[in-house]
């Protein structure tokens, strides 16, 4: 392979229309180029696809269909200690004994996080609960009721 000394720009002579490539700008179209974007990538640029982008085709990884996803529509301990007193008054929630009882799968929620403070005993009705939000509702002297589903 000849090593080029001279640089490129020297190639541009004249600073003319065309630069020294004729007539009808013979170096500007995607002729030049081998067709425009894509185009040639199983055909004449095989190789460079091969050696630069080898993971240009086929199918890369799995992506599960939106519909089957579970939707985690969560609430935090802090905000149920906080509207405890309030979903009373709404009916939202109940007294059981000294217990406040909230059931939030009712409020369309499906799982209780541990962020913030408990500070009253409430009984949480849910179907998944992470292990730090299980810890503060059973210090605080409440408990956790799971129902049908699986716990976090």
């Amino acid at each position: 392979m000849v090593v080029r000394k001279r640089k490129k720009s020297r190639k541009l002579q004249g600073r003319t229309r065309s630069m020294g490539w004729g007539r009808i700008g013979q170096h500007r179209k995607s002729g030049s180029r081998g067709g425009f974007g894509a185009v040639g990538m199983h055909k004449h640029k095989w190789i460079w696809v091969i050696k630069y982008a080898p993971n240009w085709y086929g199918k890369h990884g799995f992506t599960r269909p939106p519909e089957i996803v579970p939707e985690v529509r969560a609430i935090n301990v802090g905000e149920l200690d906080e509207l405890a007193k309030t979903l009373i008054s709404k009916n939202l929630a109940y007294r059981e004994e000294e217990k406040i009882v909230i059931d939030v799968t009712s409020m369309g929620f499906n799982k209780v996080l541990g962020r913030g403070k408990v500070t009253l005993p409430l009984k949480v009705i849910t179907k998944s609960i992470t292990e730090n939000a299980r810890k503060k509702i059973e210090e605080a002297g409440g408990e956790v009721v799971i129902t049908t589903g699986r716990e976090a």
